[in-house]
């Protein structure tokens, strides 16, 4: 899979939302390969009525509805027709336990669920709630130009470490992820899949670098 983070720039929010989605799906059509998409919550409802593709929420609160005062529910989330959630992203962190309660809350409502972790250690303590994903992003690397496969050891570690708990968890990789070369050192490491954002948000041609991306995972 390749999974886009929209975060919350300019360049991937509103209309620019709905285009960007909407060229992931063309892309995924055309290469035959599983593009999934991360939208802003402001813009999930209406990227989920545009495209087919997998729509992950950027993240869920750990409740059922009640008196939640700008929270963002599994359950509400859900009726959009988002196929997941995004969890414990570097930059909307959950304490362990509110991580647990809101990965549990996800699955009974049918979402997915993929969990961000910075390290093997991490990778491991997550990998015990049996989610669908575990995407590895060191957090200083994040937004830079210096990619997670330049720290093969991590990644390998970061992998095995998944598997020795779920063998059900895929495991992605992301942080400064910019380029087909990346995309196919990830893979080789073991990746099933690699974690981006601004490497296609911020490009000029945002079809061209998803398409270079996607190559690099046939």
């Amino acid at each position: 899979m390749l999974l886009i983070n929209f975060k919350a720039y300019d360049e991937s929010f509103g209309m620019n939302a709905i285009k960007l989605a909407k060229i992931a799906e063309k892309v995924s059509l055309d290469l035959r390969i599983d593009i999934g998409v991360v939208p802003n919550f402001l813009d999930l409802r209406s990227v989920c009525e545009e495209v087919k593709i997998p729509v992950f929420a950027p993240h869920v609160d750990p409740y059922e509805p009640g008196a939640h005062t700008g929270s963002v529910l599994p359950k509400h989330v859900r009726s959009f027709g988002v196929y997941g959630v995004v969890l414990n992203h570097a930059e909307k962190r959950l304490r362990l336990d509110a991580l647990k309660k809101a990965t549990k809350l996800a699955e009974e409502h049918k979402l997915k669920v993929l969990i961000c972790a910075d390290d093997e250690i991490m990778a491991k303590i997550v990998a015990s709630l049996q989610p669908d994903y575990v995407a590895i992003e060191p957090p200083e690397l994040i937004g830079g130009k210096v990619s997670v496969v330049t720290r093969p050891e991590l990644v390998k570690k970061g992998i095995k470490a998944v598997k020795s708990i779920s063998k059900k968890t895929e495991v992605l990789v992301g942080a400064g992820v910019h380029s087909k070369e990346d995309v196919k050192k990830a893979i080789k490491l073991g990746a099933k899949g690699v974690f981006v954002a601004s490497s296609i948000c911020k490009a000029k041609e945002p079809e061209e670098k998803i398409r270079e991306l996607a190559e690099g995972l046939k």
